[in-house]
């Protein structure tokens, strides 16, 4: 459990910790795998979320899952950019969180092994994303500024 001093650190920075939607890349399910391709290649990143008509999060994709379809037993092949939809090759067994449901000990439990965590709404709409990279961030304002808001004492 993370001390109510932390605590209020924290509090002063979970404005910052979600990157919201409109600043994000993401594809449709339904898109074509040519089009998750171009998108991946473009940003440069390495996994973006998946969503559906509704805007919920159906999964993750990456350039390493669309290259592994491309694969064949002696070439690269192209075909399956242009045969496959971006819902034939998504992750779908992925960590995501609801900001009112969850801890900030939980989150900062899951972004230990995941570099991103899908943000919803109760309605499980996407909402955005909140990063490791955020929290880390996080992490450096306490460690820099603890000891001007506060006055540490050894028990």
């Amino acid at each position: 459990m993370f001390s109510p001093t932390i605590k209020q650190l924290l509090a002063e920075k979970t404005d910052t910790f979600i990157i919201p939607v409109a600043k994000i890349a993401f594809v449709q399910a339904n898109n074509p795998l040519y089009h998750a391709f171009l998108i991946l290649t473009r940003v440069k990143y390495a996994k973006i979320p998946v969503l559906d008509q509704e805007n919920h999060v159906v999964g993750l994709i990456s350039l390493a899952m669309i290259t592994a379809t491309m694969m064949g037993t002696h070439e690269i092949t192209s075909e399956p950019l242009n045969s496959l939809k971006v819902r034939d090759v998504m992750e779908t067994n992925f960590d995501k969180i609801n900001l009112s449901e969850s801890t900030l000990e939980s989150q900062l439990h899951l972004l230990i092994d995941n570099p991103f965590l899908p943000v919803v709404d109760n309605h499980d709409i996407f909402q955005g994303l909140l990063t490791r990279r955020k929290w880390i961030k996080a992490f450096n304002y306490i460690t820099h500024n603890l000891e001007k808001e506060y006055k540490i004492i050894k028990k």
